[in-house]
């Protein structure tokens, strides 16, 4: 009985951890975990434990494990002595743990590392000036007109729209264009 129990409060650890870390719930302390899932232990020996259960799981979901990878992590954890390895049983939540809660930890980590607002749509044309309108010697050349659709997520889209010259629209895809070339460099080294 006193197994089940364990594992029920080191399940509870695990997903209070997700809750705080992963999926911003501001009202889930060290504190409430502690006093719900382990106030037989003392401070020191609860803080160690959820300080251990919280670096794995950052290991586990940097690397976003698939079940093989996970398992061989995990025996390794086993396998290690002293104070820094892992039960069998520990393994073995951190096991269930994953699996349940691998593609919304992922969501998460991806949705944390965007940046806000992001593109939503771009559309564009390109004005030529009649006869008639050339009255301006300036602008005397075509004119290309982007519209970018800018928006968070949950939230209604912002539109920015932009002018163009010849030279500006040189400019943008020159500069689009060295922004590819360091792209293919980085790609290309890992």
């Amino acid at each position: 009985m006193a197994d089940v129990e364990a594992t029920k409060s080191l399940s509870g650890l695990l997903n209070g951890i997700a809750q705080k870390v992963y999926y911003n719930n501001s009202e889930i302390t060290e504190e409430l975990l502690k006093h719900e899932l382990y106030h037989e232990l003392s401070q020191e020996e609860f803080k160690a434990l959820h300080e251990k259960m919280k670096a794995l799981i950052k290991s586990i979901a940097t690397a976003d494990m698939d079940p093989s990878q996970l398992e061989a992590f995990l025996t390794a954890q086993t396998k290690r002595q002293g104070s820094g390895g892992l039960s069998a049983e520990q393994a073995a939540a951190l096991s269930r743990f994953w699996k349940s809660q691998r593609v919304r930890v992922r969501e998460s980590l991806l949705s944390q590392s965007r940046w806000e607002p992001g593109l939503r749509g771009l559309s564009w044309r390109v004005d030529l000036h009649t006869a008639t309108s050339r009255g301006d010697a300036a602008h005397s050349g075509p004119v290309a007109l982007m519209e970018l659709e800018l928006g968070r997520a949950g939230q209604d889209s912002e539109f920015v729209c932009l002018e163009f010259d010849e030279a500006k629209v040189n400019q943008v895809l020159k500069k689009m264009s060295d922004i590819q070339e360091s792209i293919d460099r980085i790609v290309h080294r890992t």
